[in-house]
């Protein structure tokens, strides 16, 4: 009697630890697709989002790309010995992450850029001319139109401004993963006869790279939704798109529904894959 009473709890379902947060997202995906295919304003409203989910992914994966570059750049210069090149480093690292991102790209599209422009056209003008000669002095004499400016698309300056931004991220994770590497490897590297580059190439940086794989997925999914500050600049990507449906048809709530499933389908499956990556990660160390 006893064990068909154990047997009898066992068997029950133990409601509490299901993950009801899963099923209310996927319920909603569901109901989400059902109207886009069934509703005429949701259909509508997504068709006229869809080109905005190209821009989205372009302007995030050249970011993206960018800002790794700069961030491995500077993580080395971060854990540099050189007091210049390691005051230099954290100076950009200070600033920027102490800067909102949309002032970022605010500064960077209409204070900074016309500052690069206006360089540009002098070194257009006189520097390549000098070094360079007549084949690369004709190729940017085109930098000495008053109004280049005005041909610098808004989408490279959104780009840069979120590359430099995240950079900056993208620095302190590859510090941490580099000082997270035993000083041991560095001293067994150069007494082996590696130079310090040789050794940080060829000893540190795989397995420190190996270890901020996770970490750099996790912020691949934040400069996907910050990539909705570029509306700023009125760049025609989903949340840009979502304002314009919104203010031509009056459909704020199947707009802005549509625009928050959007991102939220493209964050959801990054993330799943972040898990994925972290998992391997594990069971391999």
């Amino acid at each position: 009697m006893e064990k068909a009473l154990e047997t009898n709890r066992t068997s029950k379902i133990n409601f509490s630890k299901w993950p009801w947060w899963a099923i209310a997202l996927v319920l909603t995906g569901f109901l989400l697709t059902y109207l886009i295919f069934a509703s005429e304003a949701y259909s509508s409203t997504f068709n006229y989002l869809s080109d905005g989910i190209i821009v989205t992914l372009r302007i995030t994966l050249l970011s993206y790309l960018l800002a790794t570059v700069i961030g491995l750049l500077v993580g080395l210069a971060r854990v540099s010995k050189n007091v210049i090149i390691y005051n230099i480093s954290t100076l950009y690292v200070e600033a920027i992450r102490g800067v909102p991102m949309v002032v970022l790209i605010l500064y960077f599209a209409f204070a900074l850029m016309p500052v690069i422009v206006e360089w540009l056209k002098n070194f257009g003008e006189w520097g390549l001319t000098w070094a360079a000669g007549t084949l690369f002095a004709n190729f940017f004499t085109g930098l000495a139109d008053p109004f280049l400016i005005r041909k610098v698309p808004n989408e490279m300056r959104a780009i840069i401004a979120l590359a430099i931004g995240y950079g900056a991220f993208e620095a302190e994770v590859f510090r941490a993963g580099i000082q997270s590497i035993g000083k041991g490897q560095m001293e067994a590297a150069r007494s082996l006869g590696m130079s310090y580059f040789q050794a940080m190439r060829f000893v540190i940086l795989p397995q420190a790279i190996r270890r901020v794989l996770p970490p750099l997925g996790n912020d691949f999914i934040a400069l996907l939704k910050d990539s909705a500050l570029v509306t700023v600049l009125a760049i025609n990507d989903i949340t840009q798109l979502g304002r314009l449906r919104r203010a031509s048809t009056f459909r704020v709530l199947e707009t802005f529904n549509v625009v928050a499933f959007l991102y939220l389908s493209m964050t959801l499956l990054l993330s799943a894959g972040v898990r994925v990556l972290e998992q391997k990660m594990r069971i391999e160390e």
